[in-house]
């Protein structure tokens, strides 16, 4: 196992936090628990708090923000995950994520920040991924008190409300911090100081946590958001906070200086998220979600794609009836038509389809609305994927060149060569 440096962590260490720099990578949209103070925003720029970013990624166009980010930055620490839902909510996509940024950046710290709902069944694969650090929000250890924190849990494939939803909570955080200890991982858990709803039962909470091992303890301030349930309720003094945080510190270390970050929160902590870096990350928004796949062998050597046709519109034409064949390939940074070749002379049996085999070599794939047997695997021997199609050339092309489906192109119900056939009666020889 590589020996990572987990001093560096600004978050943890309050040494760290004035010369290293953490990045959050947005890739989490869904969360399994409506917390009553919690307004989840996708697109804004002017709020500085969790549930909010300027854009949701893909594991593979985060890894490319990830990229961006490192070439800018040369204090960067650690890569988190912290919403703008929950991590685990989101599993799939979460363990992607951290999976494709440890392959990359094997010596980054991995950090994540979860309700814990959704962590028990991943403990194991949060830890072989050498995630060094899990913040798991905590607000009550009463599922009495809960129930008036959370709305709502969603657990499997069931809703839960707000009692036996704060209970199933309690007992899969509990899980999950026991789990996470087991196996080395440095645990904080955030508990939000709520006036008249957990603020006399947050020495509760602390003394808890202290049992199962939790390393440190961030007392947070309630912040009020617009459009929570909780918007109207005022945030607790600062006489009040110092208060709750004397009595839990009495169990475990606190944690000063958090910056409540946003889910796509890049930098130093307490810094605000540059135009630069906000730029950079709707630029990795606009790219695939997934890779391209790297070029077969085959499509270097056959760039291009032939084509039947009666007038050059259309895929509509039977490979015997052609005199001529369209080709087409990228032209000028888009697909287009190259050229057009003549057939070989009708008459000369297997020969001529031998033949046209060399005029299309160039050619990865042959559309043409109908062909014969002969003909189809001659040029299937030549490595020339056959493609029976009906409809626009530059759709049916385009979907071959980018490996899309032509599943609504497909020709139906084709009549077989020689039964029936209305062609030239030039026949397929």
């Amino acid at each position: 196992m590589m020996t990572l440096n987990l001093a560096n962590h600004p978050c943890f260490n309050d040494k760290a936090r004035h010369t290293y720099g953490r990045v959050h990578l947005p890739v989490a949209p869904k969360c399994n628990v409506q917390c009553n103070f919690c307004n989840r925003k996708y697109d804004c720029v002017n709020e500085s708090r969790p549930g909010v970013t300027s854009a949701v990624l893909s594991p593979y166009q985060a890894l490319a923000y990830l990229d961006q980010v490192m070439a800018e930055l040369d204090n960067i620490s650690v890569v988190g995950i912290a919403g703008p839902g929950d991590p685990f909510a989101n599993a799939e996509r979460t363990l992607e994520t951290l999976q494709l940024v440890r392959a990359k950046y094997p010596r980054i710290i991995l950090c994540l920040a979860t309700n814990g709902l959704g962590l028990p069944p991943y403990v194991k694969e949060v830890a072989d991924l050498q995630v060094s650090h899990v913040t798991i929000t905590v607000n009550a250890v009463d599922p009495a008190i809960g129930a008036k924190i959370y709305a709502w849990a969603r657990y499997g494939k069931k809703l839960y409300r707000p009692e036996e939803g704060a209970e199933i909570l309690l007992k899969r955080q509990l899980e999950a911090i026991q789990g996470l200890k087991k196996h080395g991982v440095t645990v904080k858990v955030n508990t939000i100081i709520m006036p008249g709803i957990n603020d006399d039962h947050i020495e509760a909470v602390a003394q808890k946590m202290a049992e199962l091992g939790v390393d440190i303890l961030n007392c947070m301030s309630y912040y009020p958001t617009s459009g929570s349930a909780f918007e109207n309720m005022m945030p607790p003094s600062p006489q009040r906070v110092t208060e709750v945080r004397q009595k839990a510190g009495v169990y475990l270390p606190l944690m000063h200086h958090c910056a409540r970050c946003r889910a796509d929160a890049v930098g130093l902590l307490g810094e605000g998220t540059s135009e630069a870096m906000m730029q950079k990350l709707q630029m990795a928004k606009q790219l695939p979600r997934q890779p391209q796949p790297a070029p077969r062998q085959a499509d270097t050597d056959r760039p291009y794609i032939a084509v039947t046709s009666r007038e050059g519109v259309l895929v509509n034409q039977h490979l015997g009836e052609a005199d001529q064949i369209f080709v087409y390939g990228h032209k000028n940074g888009s697909i287009d038509w190259i050229e057009t070749r003549p057939t070989p002379t009708p008459g000369s049996g297997l020969e001529r389809w031998q033949q046209l085999s060399q005029v299309i070599g160039d050619c990865r794939a042959l559309l043409v609305s109908g062909i014969g047997a002969s003909p189809k695997e001659v040029l299937t021997e030549a490595g020339i994927e056959i493609l029976e199609v009906e409809g626009l050339i530059d759709e049916a092309v385009k979907a071959v060149f980018e490996e899309r489906s032509l599943n609504h192109l497909l020709k139906r119900g084709r009549t077989v060569c020689g039964a029936a056939c209305s062609g030239t009666s030039q026949g397929c020889g």
